[in-house]
């Protein structure tokens, strides 16, 4: 024990002496507080191709066995890193690869641009001069070539390099193309392939932009491709610097350029101190929607519910269905009077179904009464905190691509509940998340973002009338459970998006009009739900979320690494 700490020290003074004193607190940062990183270590030793496999990369032949003009541009005097680069690509299983360099310009977007000029190969690749690849990078790339002859566009997870290039860490394990988080912030990064076909297209590298120069092209490349390419490994490590990140206003101009090509009108804002963007989608006039209540009892918090549509929301053009279910407290009865007497808009619908819970049958049931042209469902246990909530929801379900679009929810303690829900997340799905700091950024800031995602809850989700009518409404076999995760399936298969946002927050009350699963009644309803919604979306449970990433555990929801 004592040699061992011995040596812990030498190696630590050794590091001081070498690297400088900054270097050294954030490696005892980076040793101290990221436990979790022991983890990686590990699972990047599993992971990481062994000598066998490589073997058997070199020796493999494909149908389409394409050049990559690796594109660097030349903008620091430290050889050694440049050279380190190189040495991965020399190192690659495939080798048919060119590399690019330039030094001539004013700026990096200008040698890039220099070095583009050079480029002969079937595919170009961009790489910062100081990162380097893992030695089949380029091999898993004209493997996903060959799968797909089509793709345009591809990108990889990645981690983090030491300055000495001798530790990886802090892997970002990224979603499938998700053109609403990409808006929010490049999560692609610094490492892309692209068709060069779509880069002539696409053409040069903006010259006025200094630090956003990569994520104004990765945008105009999504404007023209047609087949994005995730490959959920870690084929790139980026070397951490001792410089200060900086957060530039150059992300509102390329997103604002991106946005007019697009031809969509928006304004944009940036959180300064972490450079998360918001697209404010804007309409001339609201429309109308219908919200959609269900309700048994529990007066005070529909009462709650109701007041906060009125007094917190600034959104005036609405109707409110409360869809009466069984209620049997007389209390209730004269609330109801009270509410239409005193609003115009607010309407309440009686269903007459069987005595047990239906959420799925109750909502359906509201549709048929509504007028909106977009509906939102709306737990009668919810309340809304920020007076731009519903306009936040209405911005997004106006967009043509955009099939439904869901919320952020706290618990009454300020936690999370809700942003989002992940495919297969405890076997079926789950939220985001749930738990978290209310102020918390989650992995890779994805609490804050606004992002695509596989489904998102109704207790405050908003959709387009004739796209609910169209998919035929909630699933009545599905009367408590995965009801709105069985909505969202059905209309991301109509190919459209759905859409979370964080700019949109409510409290819920987490369901008290229903209670717990403490009966066997409950129970074996539960199961029976779970094992008919896992029969339905078969395929898709196996293939996995494509907005999460099949390196992250499905056991919790905090993105954590899925250690076997």
């Amino acid at each position: 024990m004592k040699q061992e700490i011995i040596a812990r020290i030498r190696c630590a003074v050794k590091f001081f002496r070498e690297y400088g004193l900054f270097c050294f607190i954030q490696h005892v940062f980076f040793v101290v507080r990221h436990e979790e990183e022991k983890d990686y270590y590990w699972w990047s030793k599993k992971h990481r191709s062994n000598k066998k496999d490589l073997k058997k990369q070199k020796e493999s032949r494909f149908l389409l066995e394409p050049t990559f003009s690796i594109i660097v541009s030349v903008r620091c005097a430290d050889k050694q890193k440049r050279q380190k680069l190189i040495r991965s690509l020399r190192k690659q299983t495939y080798n048919k690869w060119e590399i690019c360099l330039a030094d001539g310009g004013e700026n990096i977007a200008e040698n890039i641009n220099q070095a583009l000029e050079l480029a002969i190969g079937e595919y170009v690749v961009f790489i910062r001069e100081e990162d380097i690849l893992e030695i089949n990078t380029l091999y898993e790339c004209v493997r996903a070539i060959n799968q797909c002859p089509e793709v345009d566009f591809l990108y990889t997870d990645e981690d983090e390099m030491s300055i000495d290039g001798k530790q990886y860490f802090h892997p970002h394990f990224k979603s499938d193309y998700n053109l609403d988080l990409l808006r929010s912030k490049n999560y692609v990064g610094h490492f892309f392939v692209l068709k060069k076909k779509i880069q002539e297209q696409v053409g040069r590298f903006c010259e006025e932009l200094y630090y956003e120069y990569e994520y104004d092209y990765i945008l105009r490349c999504m404007e023209v491709s047609k087949n994005i390419w995730h490959i959920p490994k870690v084929l790139y490590h980026k070397r951490i610097s001792d410089k200060k990140e900086i957060v530039s206003d150059e992300k509102i101009k390329v997103i604002k350029k991106h946005m007019e090509r697009c031809q969509v009108v928006t304004s944009v804002n940036m959180r300064k101190t972490s450079g998360i963007c918001k697209v404010n989608y804007l309409f001339k006039t609201e429309p109308f929607i219908s919200i959609i209540i269900p309700n048994r009892n529990h007066i005070d918090d529909l009462k709650r519910c109701i007041d906060s549509v009125y007094e917190i929301s600034e959104y005036s053009n609405f109707e409110i269905i409360i869809v009466e279910n069984g209620s049997d407290e007389k209390r209730t009865f004269m609330y109801y009077k009270d509410i239409v007497d005193q609003h115009k808009n607010v309407r309440i619908v009686t269903w007459r179904g069987i005595e047990e819970f239906n959420y799925s049958a109750l909502n359906n049931f509201g549709v048929i009464n509504a007028r909106g042209k977009y509906l939102l469902f709306l737990n009668n246990d919810t309340r809304i905190i920020n007076k731009n909530c519903l306009s936040e929801m209405v911005s997004h379900v106006i967009r043509e691509e955009v099939g439904a679009v869901g919320a952020k929810l706290y618990y009454p303690d300020g936690t999370i509940q809700h942003a989002g829900v992940i495919l297969g997340l405890g076997g079926i799905a789950g939220h985001a998340f749930c738990g978290e700091k209310h102020d918390a950024y989650g992995y890779f800031s994805r609490i804050q973002c606004t992002q695509n995602l596989t489904a998102v809850t109704a207790a405050c989700m908003m959709m387009p009338r004739v796209l609910f009518d169209e998919i035929g409404g909630f699933d009545e076999n599905l009367k408590v459970a995965f009801n709105d995760v069985d909505l969202c399936m059905k209309i991301r298969k109509k190919g459209k998006w759905i859409v979370y946002t964080p700019y949109a927050e409510l409290y819920h009350y987490e369901s008290k009009s229903r209670g717990i699963e403490d009966t066997e009644e409950k129970v074996t309803r539960f199961r029976g739900e779970v094992s008919y919604f896992a029969k339905k979306w078969k395929k898709e449970l196996e293939a996995g979320d494509p907005y999460y990433n099949p390196n992250l555990t499905l056991r919790k929801n905090d993105f954590s690494l899925r250690i076997l």
